[in-house]
């Protein structure tokens, strides 16, 4: 893994590169530390709408119990055992959609979820969807809370990272970086505890504490 350079946070890049599949085709734990700081875009007819991530957690079925994909291969899952680059997209609560990027190779269900984000691009568009101020910090502060302010939905399951419409960004190093457990898990016995959620520490845009 990488290490941080510092516990500051980094200027973003001005010139963006899309991140290659490469990037995707690694374990898991290493995609999820190191997506911290990269930039989700979505693109759609109404705009472009991107935000840093601050928070994500590794998956790493079938045996990680926390991870859909330990109910094997359903339809569902099925995008979870593809090819690495590919978006999971899934509904929670009946509510909210969620993105996970799959990651390692094909027929390894590992994801990373995406939990949370801080608005870079488009504020003004993602600030209409969430009906909130731009500047609000529950913009992007969630996994559901960011779907909704990029308009990802079940449309976008599958689709490719590497395309032109959800993608990934290089971008300069975060600053200092926190792992924990994962939230919201405590069914998965011992996989609840494993220290698989990396976030920004500092950033007001981490979901749940610790992230300061």
């Amino acid at each position: 893994m990488a290490r941080n350079p510092g516990c500051t946070k980094q200027i973003l890049n001005e010139s963006a590169i899309k991140l290659p599949r490469s990037f995707y085709s690694r374990p898991v734990l290493i995609v999820a530390r190191e997506s911290i700081g990269k930039i989700l875009v979505h693109r759609t007819p109404e705009g472009e709408a991107a935000g840093r991530i601050v928070e994500a957690e590794a998956y790493r079925g079938p045996l990680d119990l926390a991870a859909h994909s330990s109910r094997g291969l359903t339809r569902r899952t099925a995008a979870m055992f593809g090819p690495p680059g590919h978006a999971y997209v899934y509904l929670v609560y009946g509510l909210s959609w969620c993105i996970n990027l799959v990651v390692a190779s094909e027929g390894e269900p590992h994801a990373v979820l995406i939990r949370a984000l801080e608005p870079v691009r488009g504020l003004d568009l993602m600030a209409r969807r969430r009906g909130l101020p731009a500047t609000a910090r529950n913009l992007t502060n969630g996994p559901g809370k960011l779907t909704q302010a990029l308009a990802i939905t079940g449309a976008d399951y599958g689709r490719d990272l590497c395309g032109d419409e959800l993608f990934l960004e290089d971008s300069n190093p975060p600053g200092c970086i926190g792992r924990s457990k994962r939230i919201n898990v405590a069914y998965a016995g011992k996989w609840a505890d494993k220290p698989w959620r990396f976030y920004e520490r500092g950033n007001r845009y981490v979901s749940v504490k610790p992230w300061d």
